[in-house]
């Protein structure tokens, strides 16, 4: 990506190459039900589903954390299996178990057809945040990298180990892909309209990549999410990307120099010195405070920020966690996140 002048929003500076004396900051699931203010809006909305697709509501939730914590950038509200919904497949959400679909081996029963249709009212959520947001907030746009979204999508629920997923795709490897593929195609056509809508700043979330090593994470990993990012750029998206592929066991150079991505989130386990010294100084660093020590707080929060302060201090880094914010967390603990993080400098 080329050198810009620098942006009057922090994550872009940084995402443009430029250093702060303080990293910008913001954190995964940021909007959620740590907050009373987000649930409140949840129980308004009715459902989660009914949530997401209430662009009102949805803009709503997404600006809480930006109201109480003045964070840098904010993402988009909104959730994976959307995508899955929109191509055709049942989806629906069972109070404290989370999302359940009606479990597919193919391709077969999904369409292109309407996803776009289907999606739009996430993008009009974009829309009225790129217009809502303060001037120095960066907007974040998102979507599921392939072999996460296809791993529910086999199983028709989160699992353990992916198993399902696993099965299918050495049982029957054309029939996982054809599942792959679409969902590449409904991801770049997503993407690109969350830019189109405001968006500044795109992740996609491999939240399962520790479930597969060798080829097999070449392949669903690796690949589909290169495919993403070249389709993307082919049409001319040329906001930053970050990928997030959470505690793969993969050499991160390797995988950086594969996919093409501009910044890199780090999960809770990941060493960043050692990451570091595989991407090299020019990739951007995101993450990697773990959710627990937040929702802890006290010492031990100032504890572990000042070490990975210390470990990113004159480096490309953004400020997040290793994974989304937990409920239990109080909100008062990422007050005083926020304010090490801020007067570190």
């Amino acid at each position: 990506m080329s050198l810009k002048l620098p942006s009057e929003k922090k994550l872009l500076r940084v995402l443009q190459g430029h250093h702060d004396a303080t990293p910008p900051i913001w954190l995964m699931r940021q909007a959620g039900r740590y907050l009373p203010e987000y649930r409140a809006t949840r129980e308004q909305a009715g459902g989660f589903l009914d949530l997401c697709y209430a662009p009102s509501l949805a803009e709503e939730v997404t600006l809480q954390p930006i109201r109480r914590y003045g964070f840098d950038a904010s993402i988009l509200f909104a959730d994976i299996l959307l995508i899955p919904q929109a191509l055709g497949q049942k989806l629906w959400f069972e109070t404290g178990e989370g999302p359940r679909l009606t479990p597919i081996e193919n391709a077969d029963s999904l369409s292109l057809d309407n996803a776009a249709a289907r999606l739009a009212p996430i993008c009009e959520t974009v829309d009225r945040l790129s217009k809502s947001l303060p001037k120095a907030t960066t907007l974040i746009g998102f979507a599921g990298a392939p072999w996460t979204v296809a791993s529910y999508m086999v199983a028709g629920r989160g699992t353990p180990d992916q198993a399902p997923a696993r099965e299918l795709a050495a049982r029957d490897a054309a029939a996982f892909q054809s599942i792959i593929d679409i969902l590449v195609a409904a991801t770049v056509d997503y993407l690109a309209a969350q830019v189109k809508a405001g968006a500044e700043v795109l992740q996609l979330f491999e939240s399962w990549a520790a479930s597969l090593e060798g080829a097999d994470f070449e392949r669903w990993c690796v690949a589909p999410v290169a495919a993403i990012i070249r389709g993307l750029r082919a049409r001319g998206v040329d906001a930053p990307i970050i990928a997030f592929p959470r505690a793969a066991k993969t050499h991160m150079g390797d995988y950086c120099a594969a996919v093409g991505c501009d910044a890199l989130g780090l999960d809770t386990s990941a060493d960043i010195d050692a990451v570091r010294r595989e991407v090299g100084d020019e990739m951007v660093l995101q993450g990697n405070l773990d959710p627990q020590i937040l929702a802890a707080g006290g010492a031990a929060l100032d504890d572990a920020v000042r070490e990975i302060l210390a470990k990113t201090k004159n480096t490309s880094h953004i400020f997040n966690l290793g994974h989304g914010i937990v409920p239990q967390t109080p909100p008062e603990n990422v007050t005083q996140l926020i304010e090490l993080i801020r007067t570190a400098g």
